[in-house]
């Protein structure tokens, strides 16, 4: 399994929304409102890069979003 966290900022009110709609997709395993710069963050998992991509621009095409910074997993050496 492959998994990054996606780092949110929504339209103004629209976090809750936004969040109750990500949890919707197959691969978010959390979605949570934080204080700060972001509004979202979302934790997504998937068994491959291709799925992993599907899926966080799934999150990135949703509406009420308005920019996301995205962290892949990297594997220790």
């Amino acid at each position: 399994m492959i998994s990054a966290c996606i780092l949110i900022r929504t339209e103004r009110g629209r976090f809750q929304d936004v969040a109750k709609k990500l949890k919707q997709i197959k691969e978010v395993r959390r979605a949570f409102p934080v204080l700060g710069r972001f509004d979202i963050v979302a934790e997504v998992e998937a068994a491959d890069n291709k799925r992993l991509g599907r899926a966080i621009l799934k999150a990135n095409r949703m509406a009420g979003i308005v920019f996301t910074e995205t962290l892949p997993q990297v594997e220790g050496s």
